[in-house]
Order: structure tokens, then C-alpha cells, then sequence
């Protein structure tokens, strides 16, 4: 058995909505990390206030399907966001991108899935702060190491955005995570 099919033998047996989620946002977070935003163009790029969307998605796939759906989920994403980010980036910043994608959100959903049990907040709050940190350093590092740009700078300025986006999208996840809890179940 493959990532590709399951023990009931459905060929990419995967939550099509959230794989579809992820390619979308890191092809656009992928597209907007060449534009500099206007308050700090020397900073900041509108990537940073992108990317960390995909961090919510993998941890809404993750509370409604579990971890291990999570994985496939990221499998396929990372595979379809790579191939996507070839035509809207540069190369460079797509395999950067990948390989900052594909560690990062499945340390997301291991981490994610080991606090599942706490407040709803907490785990992905934990999961999004860890998971930013490894997926930063592993971007900025990837993409733009040894082109005498001020990376580091930039990846400490992307960084400060991440972080407290985890807590300006926190409202938007409680409502998803609780509109499907409190919805009507269907009687029989």
C-alpha cells in the first residue's frame, strides 16, 4: 500500500478541498513574495501575510479527518503546489518553497495532533508557532542564501508578521472548527 491508495483501494483516497486550498495559497504566497509591501518594501513582502493560511488549512484537515489524512493531504499538496509555483516563480523560490512546505506542515500536523486534546486554541497555536519557525528558516535559507541579498533580515521581518497572524486567523479557525460542531445533526 502507497500513499497513493488505501486499504479500501481508492487510488489518492485524500480530502480533495484542503489539497486544493494548499496549492492555491502557496502558488499565491509564492507569487506575492516578489512584491514588497508598501509600509516596509525593505522588510516585507505580501507573501507573509499569505502563507500562513496553509498552516490553518492542514489544521482544519487535521481536527475534522485526523493526522493521518493530514499527511496525505500534505503529500498531494506539496506535489501540486511545487509543480504550480514552478510557473509562478522563480525556480529557486519554488524548491525553496517545497521543501519549507512539505517539512513545515507535516511538523504542523505532528505537532498539531500531539496537543489535539487541550483547549481548541492551543493546538494549533503550538503547531502554527513551531511549524512558522521551521518553515522560515528553511525557506529563506533555500531561496535566497549566498545571492548577497539581506535574507536574514527578510526572514526576521517575515517571521514578525507569521507569528501574529497565527492569532489574527486563531477567530476565523474557531468559527470553522465550531460552525460544524454546533450545525444541526440530521435525524434519521
Amino acid at each position: 500500500m502507497s500513499f497513493l491508495s488505501t486499504a479500501n483501494g481508492k487510488l489518492l483516497d485524500v480530502r480533495w478541498s484542503y489539497v486544493i486550498a494548499h496549492a492555491v495559497i502557496v502558488a499565491a504566497a509564492n507569487w506575492a513574495v516578489q512584491y514588497p509591501f508598501p509600509p516596509a518594501p525593505d522588510a516585507l513582502t505580501w507573501g507573509a501575510f499569505v502563507f500562513p493560511f496553509a498552516f490553518f488549512i492542514t489544521d482544519l484537515c487535521n481536527r475534522r479527518h485526523g493526522v493521518e489524512m493530514t499527511r496525505k493531504v500534505v503529500l498531494v499538496s506539496f506535489v501540486i503546489a511545487v509543480a504550480v509555483s514552478f510557473f509562478t516563480a522563480d525556480v529557486r523560490i519554488a524548491i525553496a518553497s517545497g521543501a519549507a512546505f512539505l517539512t513545515g506542515q507535516m511538523i504542523d500536523a505532528q505537532i498539531f495532533n500531539r496537543f489535539r486534546r487541550h483547549v481548541w486554541w492551543v493546538s494549533p497555536a503550538v503547531s502554527n508557532v513551531v511549524a512558522s519557525t521551521v518553515d522560515s528558516i528553511i525557506f529563506f535559507s533555500l531561496a535566497f542564501a549566498a545571492t548577497g541579498l539581506p535574507w536574514v533580515y527578510w526572514a526576521v521581518s517575515d517571521y514578525a508578521i507569521k507569528i501574529p497572524m497565527v492569532w489574527v486567523i486563531m477567530p476565523v479557525y474557531g468559527f470553522l472548527v465550531f460552525r460544524e460542531t454546533a450545525a444541526p445533526q440530521p435525524t434519521v
